[in-house]
């Protein structure tokens, strides 16, 4: 797509979604470049994997909203969460330049990863059963970083499914179906292990409650309860679909 359409077609959209209080400024801006990127290397098909990965997280947040028990940053995504969610694939769509198909896959498999992780944590809160450290661990506090339901694995399932049946029709093939999903529910599995053995855990003093932050929504500085300081949320995140679009590229070159 010519970038004189895909920059105006990206804009417009991240400005009704600020408007419709789904992103913050900072937030908009980012992904009107996601978007635009995606548009410039895989044009309306890499649009539609990115519109079912976008309009179906707000459906689902709208359907089974995240608990706000360690999410400080509230229900709009800022510049940060859409880079960490977008950014491996808008870069990977830029392959589309010199293969078309791979750029395709490396859309759609990393952004099945931010469906999964999205439908999950959403669809998990709704579980009656408590989530588990990593499905078979110890019970955890939901909204525990690492913290797994069945419920919450099934939506995951199924929202890298969604993403992956976009790709598959538009002109990734059959084969993205199947290998697309998998490897977007095995971004969400990447991103629960990093989330329960190395994400930074927090605690407020102030308001004696624990946090995925080094600031806690209240304002105050939290301390640091174990994992690593600099791995919070969204580099976690930025680390699954990273991982994704890696996975894409090694089974679009395998397979084709």
């Amino acid at each position: 797509m010519a970038p004189a359409v895909a920059a105006p077609v990206a804009a417009a959209v991240a400005l009704l979604a600020w408007r419709a209080s789904t992103l913050t400024g900072s937030g908009a801006v980012a992904a009107a470049v996601v978007g635009a990127l995606i548009l410039l290397g895989t044009g309306w098909a890499g649009g539609a994997i990115l519109a079912a990965f976008f309009v179906s997280s707000i459906v689902i947040g709208r359907v089974a909203p995240v608990a706000p028990a360690l999410d400080a940053k509230g229900e709009r995504r800022d510049s940060r969460q859409v880079l960490a969610n977008g950014g491996p694939a808008a870069l990977g769509a830029l392959l589309a330049f010199r293969d078309p198909a791979l750029g395709l896959w490396v859309v759609t498999g990393s952004l099945a990863a931010a469906t999964a992780d999205t439908w999950a944590t959403s669809l998990g809160g709704l579980s009656r059963p408590g989530p588990r450290r990593l499905l078979f661990g110890r019970r955890v506090a939901p909204g525990t970083s690492g913290g797994m339901t069945l419920l919450g694995c099934a939506g995951g399932l199924g929202g890298a499914l969604l993403v992956a049946a976009v790709g598959a029709g538009t002109g990734g093939g059959f084969a993205l179906l199947p290998v697309g999903t998998l490897i977007g529910f095995a971004g969400m599995v990447a991103d629960s292990a990093l989330g329960a053995g190395w994400q930074g855990r927090f605690r407020c003093p102030l308001c004696e409650v624990a946090s995925d932050w080094r600031v806690h929504r209240c304002g105050s500085r939290t301390v640091r309860e174990g994992g690593l300081r600099w791995l919070d949320n969204d580099a976690v995140n930025l680390s699954a679909t990273a991982l994704a679009a890696a996975l894409a590229v090694a089974a679009r070159l395998l397979l084709r």
